[in-house]
């Protein structure tokens, strides 16, 4: 595989397991209820070549329609994935893909098909079953998150550190 695809590969997968991380919402009021994770991750992946990449994340969404974007510590966008019921969309190094479904984007990404409805079941807090992944969902109150993959390998470790509910309530300005 090459550097670029590797790279992609890396931050969709990245993407998510950012997706199956833990983490308390910022609830949103009103007609369009968002809920908003922010903060840091770090991601290994034990292939032939081991992989590791961390970024700053911020998803909003549910596993209907969303968005995540990660991003350099210099805060420049690396990638972001927007998706609906009816489509999904890359962004990454100046290119766009379309496809039909996240699921789709994320199984061409991975190579392998992500439990979503499972993954936001986590970021609520419900350790739901997923085959292949379990969740860490006892170090939630401290904003820290650690999810793994075992099946289908490659094995994949990731570590969730999760902005304090005050500073996603009132971001920077």
């Amino acid at each position: 595989m090459n550097p670029r695809r590797r790279l992609i590969s890396a931050i969709s997968l990245f993407a998510i397991f950012l997706i199956a991380g833990c983490a308390q919402p910022t609830r949103v009021t009103g007609e369009n209820v968002r809920e908003i994770w922010r903060g840091r991750l770090a991601l290994r992946i034990e292939s032939d070549q081991p992989q590791s990449f961390a970024a700053g994340f911020e998803l909003s969404g549910n596993a209907r329609i969303g968005e995540l974007v990660l991003s350099s510590p210099w805060g420049s966008t690396l990638a972001s994935l927007n998706w609906t019921a009816q489509t999904a969309t890359l962004r990454a190094n100046g290119i766009r893909r379309d496809y039909d479904s996240l699921d789709d984007l994320l199984t061409e990404l991975t190579g392998t098909a992500i439990p979503i409805a499972s993954l936001f079941a986590w970021l609520n807090g419900d350790n739901a079953a997923a085959a292949g992944w379990q969740a860490d969902l006892s170090q939630l109150s401290q904003g820290r998150l650690l999810a793994r993959r075992t099946q289908p390998a490659p094995a994949a470790e990731l570590r969730l550190l999760l902005e304090p509910q005050a500073a996603r309530d009132n971001p920077p300005s």
